[in-house]
């Protein structure tokens, strides 16, 4: 007969955290959030640290190149779904890449012999306003010169006039040589008052661009999670069946990290795709398996594929019906509590650390701060992310309330059939493991990101912890009855909106 275990499936609305002592001098904005996304042995540092430890799930609704750019813009990173054709996934890759990079390959290159009216068409197409002109009007030519849209007035000029003759020639461009620092660059910008440094090797050809505004813009967002070459980090997703084309395509757009995308990671599916990069690319790839609910799911990723990572959840996402559907599942706060203790123990045996996370059952904020006291180092959310500005779904009205479409990767609408197949069937999707909805439109991401953060740093110090490390250990939680749920809630009073006029009838005094 069946197994049976003692305990129930519990969700992280069962429980509370204690109160602990909140030191002298802790301050919610002294807060570290930065956490490992890579394994790492003990007295070690993760090769990949994420500076908020919240990342976007690998959907079609959530992960595209415009939300990956703000997200990791505040210091988390995405997943870009692998729910469409390789070349597309990898083109939003290489967007995200590109959107930051402190030394930036130039897009826009034109000639000394190219019309006005041809480089403003480039400027127009390219939303550029400073173009190089290089010797053969390549992105690495010898540097002849810049152009901008200062140089010339697209109305007054002839534009039939030659780019030469209007562009400010290389020896008066202000630029820096190849192996210039980035600080040393964004000095020159600062000195000579120019809004890009052109940046040019021992024959004076073209290596890179570095702009003022990608200054200005990491100021702006001190967070931000950068790779060694200053350009914004971004995660892949990908599946079982194509990974030996796509993970290469992947890595060599510069994917930071690789995310398997199942709803059940315990197969020698997965295993075998592991195993595969591993053979194929070593220990360089930061690898994230999964889903999991239970220790031995972990045991059998981690021991047997080696992997970085490890997604715990199935059939907890406001989407999903996986439970539902197939009686597969358990409670998202008991499923993280078992993994969690088993990758303590796992961590004690070995000197090996493997991050943990909490994939689904986060319906606000409260719930994040659950799941990372439970030990979770960071948690995937995707109706959190679908619902703002920058997701991938057009916006529209609804009864006159901005609204977003949101769907899971296991509906018809995904045909993300390869994520739940099962190996035998040559059918592509019998049945839903997700369903097809609306979510409203709450504002750009970096607003609700940082509420969200502050009321996390705000629990932190209440539990006397400066670090989610810290915080982890000091976390003391309690169940909660149904009675205590309500007694946390408002009682007993009468809540308005402010901008309606009170009646008489609203406080009683009708008669």
């Amino acid at each position: 007969m069946a197994i049976i275990l003692d305990d129930i499936s519990r969700t992280f609305s069962e429980y509370l955290l204690i109160p602990r002592l909140t030191r002298k001098g802790q301050r919610a904005d002294a807060v570290n959030l930065k956490t490992p996304i890579a394994a790492y042995t003990k007295g070690q540092v993760s090769r990949l640290q994420i500076n908020v430890p919240i990342v976007s799930a690998c959907m079609q609704a959530v992960s595209g190149a415009q939300l990956s750019i703000s997200l990791a813009r505040q210091g988390g990173l995405s997943f870009v779904y692998c729910s469409q054709p390789i070349d597309r996934q990898v083109e939003m890759v290489r967007q995200v890449k590109a959107h930051k990079a402190g030394f930036v390959q130039s897009d826009s290159n034109t000639t000394e012999s190219t019309t006005l009216a041809e480089v403003s068409e480039l400027m127009q197409k390219t939303g550029h306003s400073t173009v190089p002109v290089t010797e053969n009007g390549t992105a690495t030519g010898k540097l002849l010169g810049i152009i901008t849209d200062k140089d010339f007035w697209e109305f007054e000029d002839d534009l039939s006039r030659t780019v030469g003759q209007h562009m400010t020639p290389f020896d008066d461009v202000i630029h820096g040589q190849e192996g210039i620092s980035l600080t040393t660059a964004n000095k020159l910008l600062h000195k000579h008052k120019k809004d890009c440094l052109p940046i040019v090797d021992a024959n004076d050809c073209l290596t890179a661009l570095v702009f003022k505004k990608d200054y200005v813009d990491h100021r702006r967002h001190p967070q931000e999670l950068l790779d060694e070459s200053k350009r914004l980090c971004v995660g892949a997703a990908i599946n079982t069946h194509d990974y030996q084309e796509r993970v290469p395509a992947l890595l060599e757009a510069g994917a930071d990290a690789l995310c398997f995308d199942s709803s059940d990671g315990f197969t020698d599916y997965q295993l075998e795709g592991i195993r595969w990069i591993r053979e194929n690319y070593g220990s360089k790839p930061i690898i994230g398996g999964g889903n999991v609910v239970s220790p031995e799911g972990f045991d059998f990723l981690v021991e047997e594929g080696g992997v970085d990572f490890i997604k715990v959840g199935i059939g907890g996402g406001s989407i999903c019906i996986t439970r539902e559907q197939k009686g597969i599942g358990r409670g998202q706060a008991s499923a993280l509590l078992d993994v969690a203790k088993r990758r303590d123990a796992y961590f004690e045996e070995t000197g090996r650390y493997i991050p943990i996370c909490s994939d689904g059952g986060m319906a606000n904020d409260t719930q994040i701060v659950i799941a990372l006291a439970m030990g979770a180092d960071f948690v995937m959310m995707g109706r959190y992310f679908a619902m703002t500005e920058e997701s991938p779904t057009p916006k529209m009205s609804i009864n006159g309330q901005m609204y977003k479409p949101y769907w899971g990767e296991g509906t018809l609408r995904a045909q993300n059939w390869q994520r739940y197949d099962d190996g035998m069937s040559t059918r592509k999707m019998v049945f839903e493991e997700g369903v097809d909805a609306y979510v409203p439109l709450v504002g750009p991401l970096a607003d609700v990101l940082d509420t969200t953060l502050y009321k996390l740093r705000s629990t932190m110090v209440n539990v006397g912890s400066d670090s989610l490390v810290e915080y982890r250990e000091r976390a003391i939680l309690t169940l909660v009855s149904a009675q205590s749920v309500v007694e946390g809630g408002t009682s007993s009073v009468f809540q308005f909106n402010s901008n309606r006029e009170l009646k008489d009838a609203d406080w009683g005094l009708e008669n």
